[in-house]
């Protein structure tokens, strides 16, 4: 987020920062644009200078969540340069972590429950975060080898999705407690597997 000279959060990013932690702590439907703006220490005409609308900032918010996701990607790849495998484990102890230390669950998946209606313009943000992030899960899965590697990463996003959604409703100690180990199993299980031998073609017969 951008700063001013003194190193504080400018007033755009100071709303967006504001406003996600009351969406995180209230809902997008619980709270107004009165609260968000007093909160942020501005006031509403400065908000809506930024954001034509609530919807705009939701919007807004969103786009800051699936940027801070980016950087994982890019954090894991720093991580374990040129090693893929080494990086889909890594990827499923970050995913424990968000899943099992963050009681709120996923702001994606929050969202898309709170704004049911298809026109809204975050349904296309959420849509198009989920798509992109599961389409770099399956590429990592290739890139390590996995000869089924859209089943994988199928089966490893359900199961983030799947422990978030634990965590929320039965708490840290629930199923959602063990997405390492089970998810460890399906990579090591997805890995075992090889592409079945094919069969040499019959040479045609040779006329003398």
């Amino acid at each position: 987020m951008e700063t001013d000279d003194a190193g504080r959060l400018r007033p755009r990013e100071r709303i967006i920062k504001t406003a996600r932690e009351l969406f995180r702590r209230h809902g997008m439907r619980g709270i107004g644009v009165d609260a968000i703006a007093e909160q942020a220490g501005t006031n509403k005409m400065t908000l809506y200078r930024h954001f034509g609308s609530k919807d705009d900032l939701i919007v807004a918010c969103l786009r800051d969540v699936a940027a801070e996701n980016d950087q994982i990607w890019i954090d894991l790849e720093t991580a374990y340069p040129g090693d893929p495998l080494a990086q889909l484990h890594a990827w499923l102890r970050v995913g424990a972590e968000c899943a099992v230390g963050d009681s709120r669950g996923c702001d994606m998946a929050n969202a898309a429950v709170e704004l049911a209606e298809a026109d809204h313009p975050a349904r296309h943000v959420i849509e198009e975060f989920k798509t992109a992030h599961r389409n770099r899960l399956a590429k990592l899965c290739r890139d390590a080898g996995i000869v089924k590697a859209d089943l994988l990463a199928d089966s490893l996003w359900l199961l983030l999705e799947g422990a978030r959604v634990s965590g929320q409703s039965v708490g840290a100690t629930g199923p959602g407690a063990h997405l390492i180990s089970i998810g460890e199993a399906m990579i090591a299980a997805f890995a075992r597997r090889t592409p079945p031998e094919r069969k040499a073609p019959k040479r045609a017969a040779v006329s003398a």
